[in-house]
């Protein structure tokens, strides 16, 4: 699924009396929560992985009030690499990857320490960084576990999908 078919979808449930939108088929799973489902708080998109054929319209376009103009916090669960592994200074390291493009931040704003800095370990589900794409602001989980060895990206710089964001020593 595309991050273009992805929006839209988010679109048609935020303009739906939807609290909350689940789809799962095999190992593709989304779930969207609106501020319905949430009370007010912000919108999650659990996970993003779904087919195409879900994005077609509803027959009756349901019309509600715009949500609020507070950033999206989405989690994105960066899927642990399947034998990627790089060499680098002698050692084997796995790679946590950016799930999607957009704008790589190492904290939740400029006042706010890094979510992880190198030395720091790190254990599956932990948020390393956000990745900001659209105006919405992406938590990005480790799906791995182990030391963090290299930061392979700088603050504030575009990343693209499956780019590599951070170097990881899983005996660390």
């Amino acid at each position: 699924m595309t991050f273009e078919e992805i929006k839209s979808l988010i679109q048609l449930v935020n303009k739906s009396d939807l609290a909350e939108f689940k789809f799962e088929d095999g190992d593709q799973k989304i779930t969207i929560r609106t501020s319905k489902y949430c009370s007010g708080k912000q919108q999650i998109i659990q996970s993003v992985a779904a087919p195409a054929s879900i994005l077609s319209p509803s027959p009756a376009p349901v019309t509600t009030p715009a949500p609020s103009a507070a950033p999206v916090v989405a989690p994105i669960i960066a899927e642990a690499p399947k034998a990627a592994t790089a060499n680098t200074e002698g050692g084997n390291y796995l790679e946590i990857k950016s799930p999607i493009v957009g704008t790589f931040y190492r904290a939740a704003g400029t006042d706010k320490p890094p979510y992880v800095k190198v030395g720091d370990k790190v254990e599956k589900g932990k948020v390393v960084c956000i990745v900001e794409a659209m105006k919405l602001f992406n938590e990005i989980e480790s799906e791995i576990q182990g030391k963090i060895v290299k930061i392979c990206i700088e603050d504030a710089s575009p990343v693209e999908y499956d780019q590599v964001l951070f170097l990881v020593d899983p005996k660390g």
